[in-house]
């Protein structure tokens, strides 16, 4: 159900309908007050009070995600794969070589420096000390500084100008060091040769005489991998070229060796990352501003660097120095302090840098893996900006693309001016001579502010934004963390891409340890995180134990938690209950701790929360997977009663709720020693959700039979001695009522006076037992009118019958299903010989139109072509025909009320059964169809989602969907408005446009409903072959389409401005049924078509004109328990848009009153007559009235909001014989009309006792009765090809014959159906062995508008 926005919908019409009919009414003498409305309601319907209350609110029904999906969840596409977030293998640079060749005082060969040139090294200007020794060592020193900044935990190891030989062994000992763990090899090679063309690098002999070069393929060797290179040195490219180059020779070798050896350990050369100050053919820096190691301070400290960079780079004045710019105060740890601050900062850019330029897998290979690794490619952002300036191109390996033109740099230089503008004063402060606070940057209140901008827009195209490793950063901050996690939650709503996205960026880590947080304000948003997280990954399950994670959230679903600060308590803990159940999910150590931790006893008392479903939903859900294969939390159960609790929600108003209790109850069953308090246990349970089985939500009874399917498989012999013995009974059944049925085949004696009492009390051994009870509506489940439905119940009877021929009664029950198709066949010879003297209702010429359903397949007189239906079939077969000779439905069990009772009154038994027979028969009783024409099959609408079942062997149990598409809401953005509410979008604009077309409509229409009672209407407007007998026929009210039902299954959608046919398909009634009736719901905005058959079964389509997209949204068995009658009404029905309801009857003796908001019957009122009802109508703006039409004359009216039993308010008997139909006009003056079988059409009020007035309409058989609206009018066709219309003053105004097929062939064909349009002046008609519709106008012209007709172009 959903509620609609009334400024987007047509409400007025309800207010300008409600207002009185003016005209010649000379008897009415309450016109003179205005607003003259029949029954008294016109005080109650034209007050402001209640307009207002019919214009705020409007609802839609069939429209909720239940019915748009089919209750199947959605099927995974490609896009759906997620990637792996995880770091299944997360590396440490556990060691570290630091080798440094400078030779201080002593320039390489082939440098020729520059004076003045870089001197700084490590921030240390070897020219300052005399003694070279000390440099070296102070160089050394401020090197291994520098790198703890980035990892303090790494080992390192300094190797000052070493020799070939002490680098060998340091290297091959590091290796040893660290087995599978990386190393870090830093190259300093500023005082040696560049690296040769080869790639090697240099290092000196013992006596530092010689240069002496090492082989990239011997380095590599020595360190293994995986492994960290730093080369900073000239001509840096080389090296890395080269590495490569040897890394593919050592591959090569690897595969010649393990083809040898297959056992052979080798190592992955291919896991080492190098990093390189400049390109091949490039010389380093020598600016005497910058450091020598221009690429290692860059690596290893970045923000002096960068203040650096920006003094030297600022165009503007200045009074800041370079020395002053490396004074910052602070410490890079303490994030309050400047120099910590602008450190959080530069992490929060580069990452965010790094994260827009990087394949997500590369991202998380260099910054998520290893911190060093990180920290160095972070810093290496910052290498490729600065260094590029002064003709440096720093290389890497893997390649990353060149990121100094990304406008968060610019971000950066803002918060570095931020702080230098602070500098002066900050140094004043330190020094003692002025006080002054350190004003903190605006930079993450910025980006959460530019995050905000891009929630905001929604993410149409999935582009993950900017700000989002800069909210991972502030996730740190205590400032800004509840904002921060508001917005990632508001950006986790979007959908799984956009978990799996902050996944992969890192969130997790940081979630989860604020799980230890003790503050309330982040209880609501975090548990919102959590429930997006496990919806989409399962596998945080074992993140939550081993940090006790879950205590957090069952803390929370304690119904006696106070919960101060969250306003929405019951859906923050129906969330909890879905993190439970998620946390449980195939994961017993989840299973044991929360079964310890009474989870089951606080979702058992959240089942009584009314006030939201999510949580009943989820508690049962949550029980459910407590239950699975852990027999110990059973028992739990059976100890607190759960069972019994959970069965209370067998009526729950929610059809999910429902589901959820059905699913918990399936995996309840299983406790592997059946005794017999288990036993006893599972059958009361079983008994209890027993008349769910008459659930009109599709839903719950596919859930219903996934616990029928577990059910049948635990107690397997029990349901093969209840399939065996129904067969028997149905094989006895069938050879008795073929011998006693009359030769006209309407009449059968009692079943006590055909056995006899010894046969009659037979025993059986399954009777009155659950097991036949269950049964029993299996087997009424296989021909369930839903697809799907009916698919699963044929399952579990081809598995039991299957079961069965395998069995010791293998062969009796074989015998038995012969004779049910002997006898089946022996049935249909004699109806097919007979045809041509029994009336239509009890004939079936022409084949029906395939199903495509198993269930459906075949007559069910015919030969049975599904052994495995055999007992449904005869089960079923009082539901396609009212004959007398159908066998007595299956026998309750259990103290369970019968199907129907054969020894009550029949129609023949009232008082008014001494009235002749045929007052109380159909008219088209005794109709004579012509089968010349071949009926075409039609297409069969499938539900949503609807998958065929491809495979050839099916097993037990049934295995649910329902928790995959309960998840699915979880994964669903919850904060976003529906596309139809937001103004400027397609359903919005849509919406918006039917509006404006429906006022025009009712513009148009409503001022000539005076000159409709006064005119003619025998103008023709259209006239089309159907292809089909029309018997059933329906406009839309502001839609041009006119849906027209044939004599069997089909349905056509017609266009009737243009004319043309643009659907057909089949309502998939089974042989030998009809569509009763048809209607359109929903019509203000998008309408669904409804309609009612025989077999007691409604079903809605969705899409009905459109070939291509029509779907079942939903379809149910109405009526259940059709009585035994020889003459038949079949289902009748009255939806009431304004109430949500259907108000069903028929060939039973009551009136059922089903909710479409809830999909349950709601009420159950007696019909109070021994006779049939043949047509209902209802008040349809409060909807509290309705009326009844019975077979035997009488009509009765019933006032919903009395109890069931005082339901009936008045009865009048004027009628003598059927009634043909009673209509209680939506608009107007709400007159109440009703017609009978001879003819005589009578007014109505219903504070009146008798009629107002009778019209004779029919000298012969009245055959149809239509009644407008709006306009005071109503048409009866007759029996003789004419249909008469009347005002409700009695006067004709209109008496005419539609036109016939060719060379008017069938003129003295009965009327078969008319139908007025709701609003405009037009009546569709058609006749009895014609396949034409046609259709009349009003002849009115004085209010027809200027160049627009009353009918559209094309129509005439």
């Amino acid at each position: 159900m959903q509620l609609v926005d009334p400024n987007n919908m047509t409400m007025d019409f309800h207010r300008r309908s409600l207002q009185s009919v003016p005209g010649d009414q000379p008897d009415r003498s309450d016109d003179a007050a205005g607003a003259w409305i029949r029954h008294g309601w016109e005080e109650q319907y034209t007050s402001e009070e209640y307009l207002n209350l019919l214009n705020s609110e409007f609802y839609m029904y069939y429209t909720d995600k239940r019915h748009e999906t089919g209750g199947n969840p959605r099927e995974e596409s490609q896009s759906d794969q997620f990637q792996e977030w995880r770091m299944r293998q997360r590396l440490k640079t556990v060691s570290a070589a630091l080798v440094v060749c400078l030779n201080l005082g002593v320039d390489p060969p082939d440098v020729v420096k520059t004076h003045p040139c870089a001197k700084l090294e490590c921030w240390v200007d070897p020219t300052a000390t005399a003694a070279s020794v000390k440099a070296m060592e102070q160089i050394g020193k401020n090197l291994q500084a520098q790198y703890e900044t980035l990892s303090i935990r790494t080992r390192y190891k300094q190797q000052l100008d070493p020799s070939v030989e002490e680098t060998k062994k340091f290297c091959c000992s590091l290796r040893r060091n660290a087995t599978d763990e990386r190393i870090l090899f830093h190259y300093n090679g500023h005082g040696v040769p560049k690296p040769t063309s080869s790639g090697e690098i240099w290092v000196f002999n013992r006596n530092f005489t010689q240069y002496i070069p090492i082989s990239l393929y011997d380095l590599q060797t020595w360190l293994g991998a995986p492994s960290l290179f730093v080369y900073d040195c000239a001509e840096a490219g080389t090296i890395i070229h080269n590495f490569n180059r040897f890394i593919e020779k050592h591959e090569t070798e690897n595969a010649e060796l393990r083809q040898k050896d297959p056992n052979a350990q080798i190592v992955n050369y291919s896991d080492c990352i190098q990093l390189g100050a400049c390109a091949t053919k490039e010389t380093l820096p020598t600016n005497p501003d910058l450091p020598a190691d221009l690429f290692t301070s860059c690596l290893t400290t970045p923000i002096e660097m960068s203040l650096r960079f920006f003094v030297m780079q600022n165009p503007l004045p200045s009074s800041i120095s370079l020395e002053q710019a490396s004074k910052v105060p602070g410490r890079l740890q303490d994030r309050r302090s400047p120099l910590g601050e602008l450190n959080w900062i530069f992490t929060a850019i580069t990452d965010t840098i790094a994260w827009n330029y990087l394949p997500h897998s590369l991202f998380k290979k260099l910054f998520r893996q290893d911190l060093m690794v990180a920290a160095l490619f972070r810093n290496f952002l910052l290498s490729q900006r600065i260094m590029r300036v002064h003709g440096c191109h720093p290389q890497s390996s893997p390649e990353i693309p060149d990121t100094h033109q990304h406008p968060m740099w610019q971000s950066w230089d803002l918060a570095l001016e931020m702080v230098l503008a602070q500098l002066p004063a900050m140094l004043e402060a330190d020094e003692g001579t002025r006080v002054y606070e350190y004003k903190a940057s605006t930079f993450f209140t910025e980006q959460l502010t530019a995050f905000e901008v891009y929630l905001s827009h929604g993410a149409p195209d999935k582009r993950p934004p900017d700000q989002l490793p800069v909210v991972l950063q502030v996730l740190m901050s205590q400032i800004h963390r509840l904002r921060a996690l508001v917005l990632l939650s508001k950006f986790l709503d979007l959908g799984p891409w956009a978990v799996m996205t902050a996944l992969s960026i890192g969130i997790f880590t940081y979630v989860l340890r604020l799980l230890q947080s003790a503050a309330n304000e982040l209880r609501p948003v975090l548990v919102f995180i959590w429930a997006r997280l496990l919806a989409v990954d399962q596998s945080c399950q074992v993140d939550l134990l081993k940090d006790s994670g879950y205590r957090y959230f069952i803390q929370i679903l304690k119904p006696d938690e106070p919960m101060p600060l969250i306003q929405n308590v019951s859906e923050h803990r129906a969330m909890c209950a879905f993190i439970l159940a998620m946390f449980c999910r195939d994961y017993h150590q989840g299973q044991v701790v929360c079964t310890d931790s009474s989870v089951m006893t606080a979702c058992l008392a959240h089942l009584d929360d009314r006030h939201n479903p999510l949580l009943r939903q989820w508690a049962c859900l949550c029980i459910s997977q407590l239950w699975v294969d852990y027999p110990e939390a059973k028992w739990l159960g059976i100890r607190e009663m759960a069972p019994q609790r959970l069965c209370e929600l067998a009526y729950d108003p929610i059809p999910e709720v429902r589901a959820a209790m059905l699913y918990a109850l399936n995996n309840f069953l299983g406790i592997p020693d059946i005794t017999e308090q288990v036993a006893r246990t599972e059958e009361t349970l079983t008994w209890s959700i027993l008349p769910m089985a008459n659930d009109s939500s599709s839903l719950v009874r596919k859930e219903l039979l996934v616990f029928f399917s577990t059910f049948v498989k635990r107690y397997e012999n029990n349901f093969m001695v209840a399939a065996h013995e129904l067969l028997v009974e149905e094989s006895q059944d069938d050879v008795r009522s073929s011998s006693n049925s009359g030769s006209d085949g309407l009449t059968s004696q009692p079943r006590e006076n055909v056995l006899g009492p010894e046969q009659s009390t037979a025993t059986d051994i399954s009777q009155g037992t659950i097991f036949a009870a269950v049964w029993k509506r299996v087997l009424i489940l296989s021909v369930d009118p839903h697809a799907e439905v009916a698919r699963s119940a044929g399952i579990i009877v081809d598995c039991i019958h299957a079961a069965l021929l395998q069995s010791p009664l293998g062969l009796a029950a074989q015998s038995a299903m012969n004779r049910i198709s002997k006898n089946s066949k022996r049935s249909q010879h004699q109806k097919s010989s007979s045809s041509l003297e029994l009336p239509f209702r009890q004939q079936n010429t022409r084949p029906a139109t395939p199903t495509g359903n198993g269930a459906h397949d075949g007559d069910f007189f015919g030969t049975l072509k599904r052994t495995a239906s055999i007992a449904a079939m005869a089960s079923l077969k009082h539901f396609a025909f009212g004959s007398s000779n159908a066998p007595s439905p299956p026998r309750s069990s259990g103290g369970m009320p019968p199907a129907q009772n054969h020894n009550g009154p029949q129609i023949n038994g009232p008082p008014r059964s001494q009235l002749p027979a045929e007052w109380s028969r159909p008219p088209d009783q005794s109709d004579q169809l012509s089968t010349h024409v071949p009926y075409r099959p039609a297409k069969v609408p499938k539900p949503p989602r609807y998958k065929k079942n491809t495979s050839l062997t099916q097993d037990l149990p049934l295995q649910s969907t329902f928790l995959a598409y309960s998840m699915e809401y979880f994964r669903e953005p919850q904060m976003k408005p529906e596309e139809a509410d937001e103004p400027g979008s397609t359903e919005y604009n849509e919406r918006l446009w039917r509006r404006t077309r429906n006022d025009k409509v009712i513009d148009l229409t409503q001022p000539q409903k005076e000159d409709a009672a006064n005119s003619r209407w025998d103008v023709p407007a259209g006239f089309f072959d159907n292809g089909s007998q029309p018997m059933k026929m329906c406009f839309h009210q502001f839609e041009d389409h006119l849906a027209v039902a044939d004599d069997r299954d089909t349905i056509c959608i017609w266009d009737w401005q243009a004319q043309q046919k643009i659907n057909r398909f089949s309502n998939a009634n089974p042989v030998g049924t009809k569509i009763n009736d048809l209607r359109f719901i929903n019509e203000d905005d998008q309408a669904y078509l409804m309609t009612g058959s025989s077999d007691g079964a409604i079903r809605l389509y969705k899409n009905y004109e459109s070939e291509s997209r029509i779907t079942m949204m939903s379809s149910w068995r109405a009526l259940t328990d059709l009585v035994n009658s020889n003459f038949n009404a079949g289902l009748v029905f009255e939806w009431q848009q304004g109430q949500g309801r259907v108000l069903v009857a028929g060939d039973i003796k009551v009136i059922r009153v089903w909710n479409a908001a809830t999909e349950i019957c709601t009420t159950t009122i007696p019909a109070r007559s021994g006779s049939c009802v043949t047509s209902l109508t209802s008040d349809q703006v409060a909807g509290h009235i309705f009326v009844a039409g019975f077979g035997d004359g009488a009509v009765r009216v019933y006032d919903q909001r009395l109890p069931p039993r005082d339901a009936m308010v008045r009865v009048w008997k004027d009628h003598k014989q059927w009634i043909t139909n009673v209509h209680m006009q939506r608009g107007g003056t709400r007159e109440l009309v009703s017609g009978s079988r001879n003819g005589d059409v009578k007014l109505w009020d219903i504070r009146m006792s008798a009629p107002l007035s009778t019209i004779r309409a029919a000298k012969d058989t009245l055959r149809t009765l239509s009644v407008h609206e709006h306009a005071p009018v109503f048409a009866a066709g007759t029996a003789h090809h004419s249909i008469k219309v009347f005002n409700v003053d009695g006067r004709r105004l209109s008496g005419f014959e539609p036109y016939s097929g060719f060379l008017h062939q069938h003129r003295s064909a009965p009327i078969s159906s008319t139908c007025f349009h709701p609003h405009r002046m037009m009546l569709a008609c058609s006749a009895l062995n014609d396949n034409h519709v046609n259709v009349f106008s009003c002849d009115i012209k004085e209010h027809k508008e200027e160049g627009e007709p009353l009918v559209p172009n094309g129509s005439f």
